[in-house]
């Protein structure tokens, strides 16, 4: 059984930071781990897997395993998302557009229907609630204050 929604979830948001600061804060494990994840190592290759920790609101904890499988140096990251011991495979893309001082960050999570639509944190919306906070808070906070 899947998730019934096979739609995206996309956000776009104006990052008050260039270009080569948002790509750094993406890219580099010591960064990310101050507003994004506590990733096991990172770099921008492709072939090159993580994993990390993350929770869901009922507080159950779920190891990401991810895999980089696209990289334009400065322009656009994207990695597979997956979960130890569930099926399905996901795919999470961050690009970045320069404009001017700023940069809009396009994030684009596809594949959210091939995870157990049983299992309640797999829905959309904590998707869809948990990169709003990343994105919209986390990472312009952290590029706020680096």
């Amino acid at each position: 059984m899947t998730n019934q929604s096979n739609a995206p979830v996309i956000k776009e948001v104006l990052l008050d930071a260039p270009a080569q600061k948002v790509w750094e804060a993406i890219t580099d494990k010591k960064k990310m781990k101050e507003w994004y994840f506590d990733v096991s190592d990172f770099k921008p290759e492709v072939g090159f897997e993580f994993t990390f920790e993350g929770g869901d609101p009922q507080g159950d904890i779920y190891v990401h395993l991810c895999k980089v499988t696209e990289v334009i140096p400065g322009r656009k990251l994207v990695h597979s998302w997956r979960y130890e011991g569930y099926e399905g495979n996901s795919f999470v893309s961050w690009e970045l557009f320069p404009e001017g001082d700023k940069t809009k960050l396009v994030l684009t999570h596809t594949g959210l229907d091939t995870f157990p639509a049983d299992n309640k944190a797999f829905a959309r919306e904590n998707f869809n609630m948990g990169w709003t906070e990343i994105t919209g808070t986390n990472l312009p906070q952290y590029l706020a204050k680096n």
